[in-house]
Parts: C-alpha cells; sequence; structure tokens
C-alpha cells in the first residue's frame, strides 16, 4: 500500500536555493522521535498572541518539540513571558515588540522566522510582507501556515534566493497525481482511532489531543497522534497532513493513507486523530472529511461553553453542545464518549460548575485539559475502552 510521503509537506522551497543544510534540518526534525528541539525560531504573532487568530503560536508555545522557541513577535503583549500571557505560567520564552528587538537580545541568531498567525483569510497584509522580507535579509528561514503560498510570489523567491534561506509552505499538497482516493483499508486497523472533534475552530481540539496522547504514552501505552493542521505539522508530528489544503475528492483517502501508514510502522496500542473546524460549521467541510477517512472508534468533543458566535464569523450563532453531539453522533455512527471544555472567558468556579452540569446531562466523563489532571482524559479513554487499560504494563 503506497502512502503519503510526510517529507513532500516541507520540501516546497525556492528552486536552486543556496542554504540546503536548512532544508535538510527542517525535514530530518520533522522524523525524530523524543528528542530535544534543536532548530531555533522566532514566531511572530503581531497583535493576535494568545487569540483565536494567534492558534498556531499559542500551540507552539505550549508544545514545540521540533522547534526551540526563542521568543514571541506581539507588541500589544511586549515584556511579558508568553507562558504567563497564554496560560498563567511562565516558560522563559519572552515576547518582543518587533522583529529588531528579537534578534537582538536573542542569545544565538533565530534560524527560523515561523509566522504563527492563522487569519481567516489566510493571506498576508502589507505590514506582514514587510517582517518576513526582513527576517530572509536577517538569514532567517520562514516558516508559513498560511493558504498563500509564499514559494508562489516572485518577490519572495528572489530575496529567499539571494540570502540563501528555504521558504517552507506548510499547507502546500502534494501534486495530485501522487494524491490517493479513500480504499477502505482503514477497517483493517485494528486499533482504537479516536477523534477530537469540537463546536467551532480555534477551540482547543489539538490541544486536547496532544494532552491526552502525551497522558497515554506516559501510562505506558504505545499511541500514535496524527495531525491534520499546519500547527500540527510544525510542532512535528511524524504522521501528519494538512487538511484543508487538500482537494475534497482526495481529503478522505489522504488521511486513510497516513493512518494506515503509521499502524504498519507503529503497531500502535491507540491512535489520536485531530478534528478541524466543526460538522456543524456551514463555512468548513473539513471535520466530515477526517470522519470518513478515519473511520473513528469514538470521539472526544471540544466546546467553549461562554463563546456566543463562531470565531470569524459574527453572524453564526454557537451551537449547542447536545445538537453537536446529536449531529456527530448520527454521522459517525459511533458514541462520544466525553467532553473538554474550553475555558475562556470563565472563572474557576464556572468551570467547575459546567464540568459538573455537563457530566449530569449526558452522562459521560467531562474535563478542562489545560486546568485538570491529565487522568480524566484518560478516565475517558479507559471507561470506552477497557482493554487498553489492561494494556499498561505493571510497575516492577
Amino acid at each position: 500500500m503506497s502512502s503519503p510521503n510526510v517529507v513532500n509537506l516541507f520540501q516546497v522551497v525556492p528552486k536552486k536555493v543556496s542554504n540546503s543544510k536548512a532544508q535538510n534540518d527542517f525535514i530530518g526534525s520533522n522524523h525524530a522521535h523524543d528528542t530535544v528541539a534543536t532548530l531555533s525560531a522566532v514566531i511572530f504573532c503581531e497583535g493576535n498572541f494568545t487569540k483565536t487568530d494567534g492558534k498556531t503560536a499559542n500551540g507552539l508555545i505550549r508544545y514545540s518539540p521540533k522547534f526551540r522557541i526563542l521568543s514571541v513577535i506581539d507588541s500589544e503583549k511586549a515584556g511579558l513571558d508568553s507562558g504567563y500571557a497564554l496560560d498563567r505560567k511562565n516558560n522563559g520564552i519572552p515576547i518582543y515588540a518587533s522583529l529588531q528587538e528579537a534578534v537582538h537580545k536573542a542569545s544565538e541568531r533565530p534560524k527560523y522566522l515561523i509566522f504563527g498567525i492563522a487569519p481567516s483569510s489566510g493571506v498576508l497584509s502589507t505590514s506582514q510582507r514587510l517582517v518576513i522580507i526582513e527576517a530572509m535579509k536577517l538569514g532567517m528561514n520562514i516558516v508559513n501556515g498560511l493558504h498563500e503560498y509564499l514559494n508562489d510570489d516572485p518577490e519572495f523567491i528572489a530575496i529567499s534566493r539571494e540570502n540563501g534561506v528555504a521558504i517552507f509552505d506548510i499547507r502546500k499538497p502534494r501534486e495530485q497525481r501522487n494524491l490517493q482516493i479513500f480504499s477502505g483499508l482503514i477497517n483493517k486497523v485494528d486499533c482504537p482511532r479516536i477523534v477530537v472533534m469540537g463546536t467551532d475552530c480555534a477551540v482547543g481540539k489539538r490541544t486536547t489531543a496532544t494532552i491526552l496522547t502525551n497522558a497515554l504514552k506516559q501510562s505506558g501505552l504505545n499511541v500514535v497522534s496524527v495531525a491534520t493542521g499546519q500547527t500540527g505539522v510544525m510542532q512535528g508530528s511524524a504522521y501528519s497532513l494538512v487538511m484543508d489544503s487538500i482537494p475534497a475528492q482526495f481529503c478522505p483517502g489522504e488521511l486513510e493513507a497516513v493512518i494506515c501508514r503509521a499502524y504498519e510502522t507503529e503497531e500502535p496500542d491507540v491512535i489520536i486523530i485531530e478534528g478541524q473546524g466543526a460538522l456543524s460549521h456551514t463555512a468548513f467541510c473539513t471535520s466530515a472529511m477526517i470522519i470518513r477517512g478515519s473511520a473513528p472508534n469514538a470521539v472526544i468533543v471540544q466546546h467553549a461553553p461562554h463563546r456566543k458566535f463562531r470565531v470569524d464569523f459574527a453572524q453564526m450563532r454557537m451551537p449547542s453542545l447536545a445538537s453537536e453531539i446529536e449531529l456527530i453522533e448520527n454521522f459517525t455512527h459511533t458514541k462520544v464518549i466525553g467532553i473538554s471544555i474550553n475555558h475562556e472567558d470563565m472563572s474557576n468556579h464556572e468551570v467547575d460548575e459546567c464540568i459538573y452540569h455537563y457530566s449530569k446531562e449526558f452522562g459521560i466523563p467531562v474535563t478542562d485539559a489545560l486546568k485538570r489532571s491529565s487522568e480524566f482524559l484518560l478516565h475517558m479513554v479507559f471507561k470506552a475502552f477497557p482493554l487498553l487499560e489492561r494494556k499498561i504494563p505493571t510497575p516492577l
């Protein structure tokens, strides 16, 4: 069975680029397992760090085994510790007001500038272009997760060649001739496949999937995590693709192929799959493709109880959690086994109250993945799949 080559996601570089070492380092690090991040990077997130459109930067600050993040650029939060600004927990990664300040104050010259904003428009503003150009002139490689491919821009290509740097368009898919149609081989994957879905975009699906994956690994299980968005690719997931950049006809098949390759290669006890958007979201259909391609055995739903309208769609009200769960279960023909809430705009007391009421209403485990112990996520999984818990190695 042929499978997508994850390396292709990183090989979108200017022709005859002089800094081939940057390309090789970037590609190679994606396949390192449980290693210390060696690629130094600064994240550009002007005006958006800690906000929903800054979700790429937010995710990399919380978890970045691929890149060693030196700082974040956001003049609105300059002077703060990025961990404290995001989660009220210091991490030692500073926030600076400009690229010049970030480079000047860095303990070493950053090798990469990561564009950490994920706007709904998917394109660069004039001021953002200037920052990227400045970074390339300073010898920094560019990591871009936008729908706008910088390697299609003559100005960017010329400047990258002049300065011997590479541009990585994370969202650029493989050539269409190499894309795969769904085959049904997913039904031979004989281990639980759990998708973390949500009621909106930028609601915490990837974060919850990451926390759950790490907790399962720490328990002693062999776990594979499949990333389906640009941030997961940047985090270094060995099994990943950017679903919303692939033609719809091939989306389920491409995901199926990645999961099957992971299953054959790693022989995992369980596979965790990152969801995208929301199944009920009228603007995006990626969730439906993920469900079809992964054929999940179970779903965990991420929900922001105090969010009134969908991100970037002020005219679209958020769905009720009950309606989303009903839709998911009808569409997937499987069960939602747990709920994780996003505590935005909620006090600790409100979080506790919400968890209590949801657990009573839906009769399934409920937690806040960021505020509560990961043991609650493990409980969700082991309650649904008791055989998994029995596979945990017994301490000597």
